[in-house]
């Protein structure tokens, strides 16, 4: 059995894309499409010597898009320069010719795109946000057979993801519980030991469909198979033996899918404006903690923070600048929470933080830190500078209390920190 653990990189990820095509409109709406949809920088060369002396001066490369027809060189030398660097490179070409498209893509070039179909810039667009996605996610391919796991996590690793491999379903549920960059899982049905479908059920219990992609794959001729992946909760099914293009096409649509739901929930979630957590979702979560902590008989602290004279910056500074402030306050508040600390834009300028496990000594310097932070901060906005300082109202829960009661706690001592003067923390009434 073989567990292959991907590597987080620590550093960041190449970005730049190099454009080799030598149709001077052709480069100027790719390279404008993918500069200004991905924010990708892209680097054009006309020609196979352009090509080359561009990879010899930078060494952050992350994707190459080529034509076949160059001055200086024939179809295998062209895609030959960028193989041979192990640079993920896709073809674009103007002529279709079913054995070439065959050859290339024997050759792990990643996709073969005919450049004046309707929609191929789009579709290449696409296939470049895909392609620079997929290196931020883990894929766990699990198949007992040695060959065929090796062939899925070559395809796999073709188009950038991270792969993870486990020869039976005991090893895979392992992998998953402690990778939670998995979100795509290849399952095999025909294992000893765990069959496929019944591996899915199980890793269903760990992870949602929102969480982790899977996909069912089997040689067998069975009509029912793939009704009971899916009642399984496997979100698609592939029949061996499969095509790359199919392969790639499933696994792309199920990633694109997670991505989507992802979207979707942080809509519901978030406050489009500061990319903090919003009101009804702090609600939910300190429902559940507030019962969890009381009953534990663990120290839990509701706050209230409100920009002080925040009319003032609108009024005299224009929305926009008063945006700008909240996003600020809101990167402050990001950046002084701990990981096991909950932050919110409660509205308007009003946020709010639940703090478990500080003991009750420390919490004044906790929230005077966070009040200092933000009177240090100096805004940069379209009309100048702004500074602003915030009063916050802290209640430690007490007893019995129930969430209603805290946020009205945290509430009376916030109005008595703003009745104080501003610019203060009040933590007992």
């Amino acid at each position: 059995m073989t567990l292959l653990q991907p590597i987080v990189p620590s550093s960041p990820l190449p970005q730049r894309v190099l454009l080799v095509e030598n149709s001077r409109a052709y480069v100027q709406a790719v390279a404008g499409a993918i500069e200004q949809k991905l924010e990708l920088p892209v680097m054009v060369a006309s020609t196979l010597a352009e090509a080359r002396a561009l990879l010899a001066r930078h060494d952050d490369w992350f994707l190459a898009l080529t034509g076949l027809v160059l001055a200086d060189g024939d179809r295998d030398e062209v895609v030959n320069c960028f193989l041979e660097r192990g640079l993920s490179t896709v073809v674009v070409t103007g002529v279709y010719d079913e054995d070439l498209r065959e050859r290339m893509l024997r050759r792990r070039v990643i996709d073969f795109v005919l450049k004046n179909t309707p929609g191929s810039l789009d579709y290449i667009v696409w296939l470049v946000k895909r392609l620079e996605r997929n290196r931020r996610i883990s894929a766990l391919v699990v198949d007992d057979s040695a060959a065929a796991r090796m062939h899925a996590a070559a395809l796999l690793e073709t188009y950038g993801y991270r792969v993870v491999q486990a020869a039976d379903g005991e090893a895979a549920l392992r992998v998953l519980e402690r990778d939670p960059t998995i979100r795509l899982a290849m399952v095999d049905q025909e294992m000893p030991g765990m069959q496929g479908v019944e591996l899915t059920r199980r890793l269903r219990a760990l992870r949602a469909r929102d969480r982790v992609a899977v996909i069912g794959v089997s040689g067998r001729e069975d009509p029912d198979l793939v009704a009971r992946f899916l009642k399984s909760g496997a979100n698609d099914f592939l029949r061996k033996p499969y095509s790359r293009e199919e392969f790639f096409c499933r696994v792309s649509q199920n990633v694109d899918q997670l991505e989507l739901i992802g979207t979707l929930q942080d809509l519901a979630t978030r406050d489009f404006l500061t990319g903090l957590p919003n009101r009804r979702h702090f609600l939910e979560n300190a429902e559940r903690l507030v019962p969890q902590m009381r009953g534990a008989r663990r120290p839990l602290a509701m706050a209230i923070l409100d920009i002080d004279h925040f009319k003032r910056i609108n009024d005299g500074w224009g929305h926009e600048a008063g945006d700008h402030a909240l996003r600020a306050v809101a990167t402050a508040l990001s950046a002084h929470a701990r990981p096991e600390d909950h932050v919110a834009r409660f509205g308007g300028e009003e946020f709010c933080l639940l703090v478990p496990d500080l003991a009750e000594d420390a919490l004044e310097d906790y929230f005077d830190g966070l009040r200092r932070r933000i009177e240090d901060l100096s805004v940069p906005t379209p009309s100048g500078e702004v500074r602003m300082t915030v009063s916050i109202g802290v209640r430690t829960a007490a007893g019995g209390e129930e969430l209603h009661r805290l946020l009205a706690e945290a509430d009376r001592r916030l109005y008595l920190a703003k009745a104080g003067g501003r610019n203060r923390v009040v933590a007992a009434g």
